[in-house]
């Protein structure tokens, strides 16, 4: 963090401040195997419904955080995934996927940060950067893996699908526009990284405990 410039943007602080934590989880063991298609679908099964608890936190942030006037440019509909991670459940478990699906206690204990700190911008910007640059980034491979490896064709993996976004780079841009467009001052900036990194640190425990439970055959 030294060797960024002091006025650099939130955006850049928040790249370059979750660089080591976002490489680790991203090679995490589970995530090499199921992209590697070294699993099965069940695996993705499991991904999607940790994803539906984190995201249904993250939502419900999102709801509250609206109440913010600086807050409310950072909410974006269009970014809305408890839906599609809903029919893809559907669509992977049947009818009855919600009695079927099991939560990982480290998908209770993000999402459980995510409501201690649903009403702070700057730690409600941490986690919306992260979980929503991401799906719209390498969310795109997990994807096109998924279907290379597993077979699966569209269902199952609207979670991945933006259909109000078109193009995903100049959204991206206009995301990180608004990013920088916050006014938080110095504490708060440390605040939205520091979180950022911890945002990174509770995902790579889902799929710490992801990977213990599917060890490859």
């Amino acid at each position: 963090m030294s060797a960024i410039a002091p006025e650099a943007t939130l955006s850049l602080l928040l790249r370059e401040g979750t660089r080591s934590e976002h490489e680790q989880a991203e090679t995490e063991g589970f995530v090499s195997r199921l992209m590697g298609g070294d699993l099965d679908v069940a695996a993705y099964a499991d991904l999607a419904a940790q994803q539906l608890v984190v995201y249904t936190a993250l939502e419900e942030a999102s709801a509250a955080i609206r109440a913010d006037a600086r807050g409310a440019t950072l909410v974006f509909d269009e970014l809305t995934r408890v839906p599609a991670i809903e029919r893809d459940l559907a669509h992977l478990h049947g009818p009855g996927w919600a009695d079927e699906i099991r939560i990982l206690p480290a998908t209770e204990a993000y999402a459980a940060r995510l409501r201690e700190v649903a009403g702070s911008l700057p730690h409600y910007a941490a986690h919306a950067y992260t979980r929503y640059l991401g799906d719209l980034s390498g969310g795109q491979i997990i994807q096109r893996m998924m279907q290379r490896h597993y077979g699966m064709g569209t269902a199952g993996l609207e979670f991945y699908d933006f259909p109000e976004i078109p193009k995903a780079k100049p959204f991206k841009d206009l995301y990180r526009e608004r990013l920088d467009g916050l006014a938080l001052d110095a504490a708060e900036v440390d605040a939205a990284v520091g979180e950022a990194q911890a945002a990174f640190r509770l995902n790579r425990a889902v799929f710490v405990e992801l990977g213990r439970a599917h060890l490859p055959g």
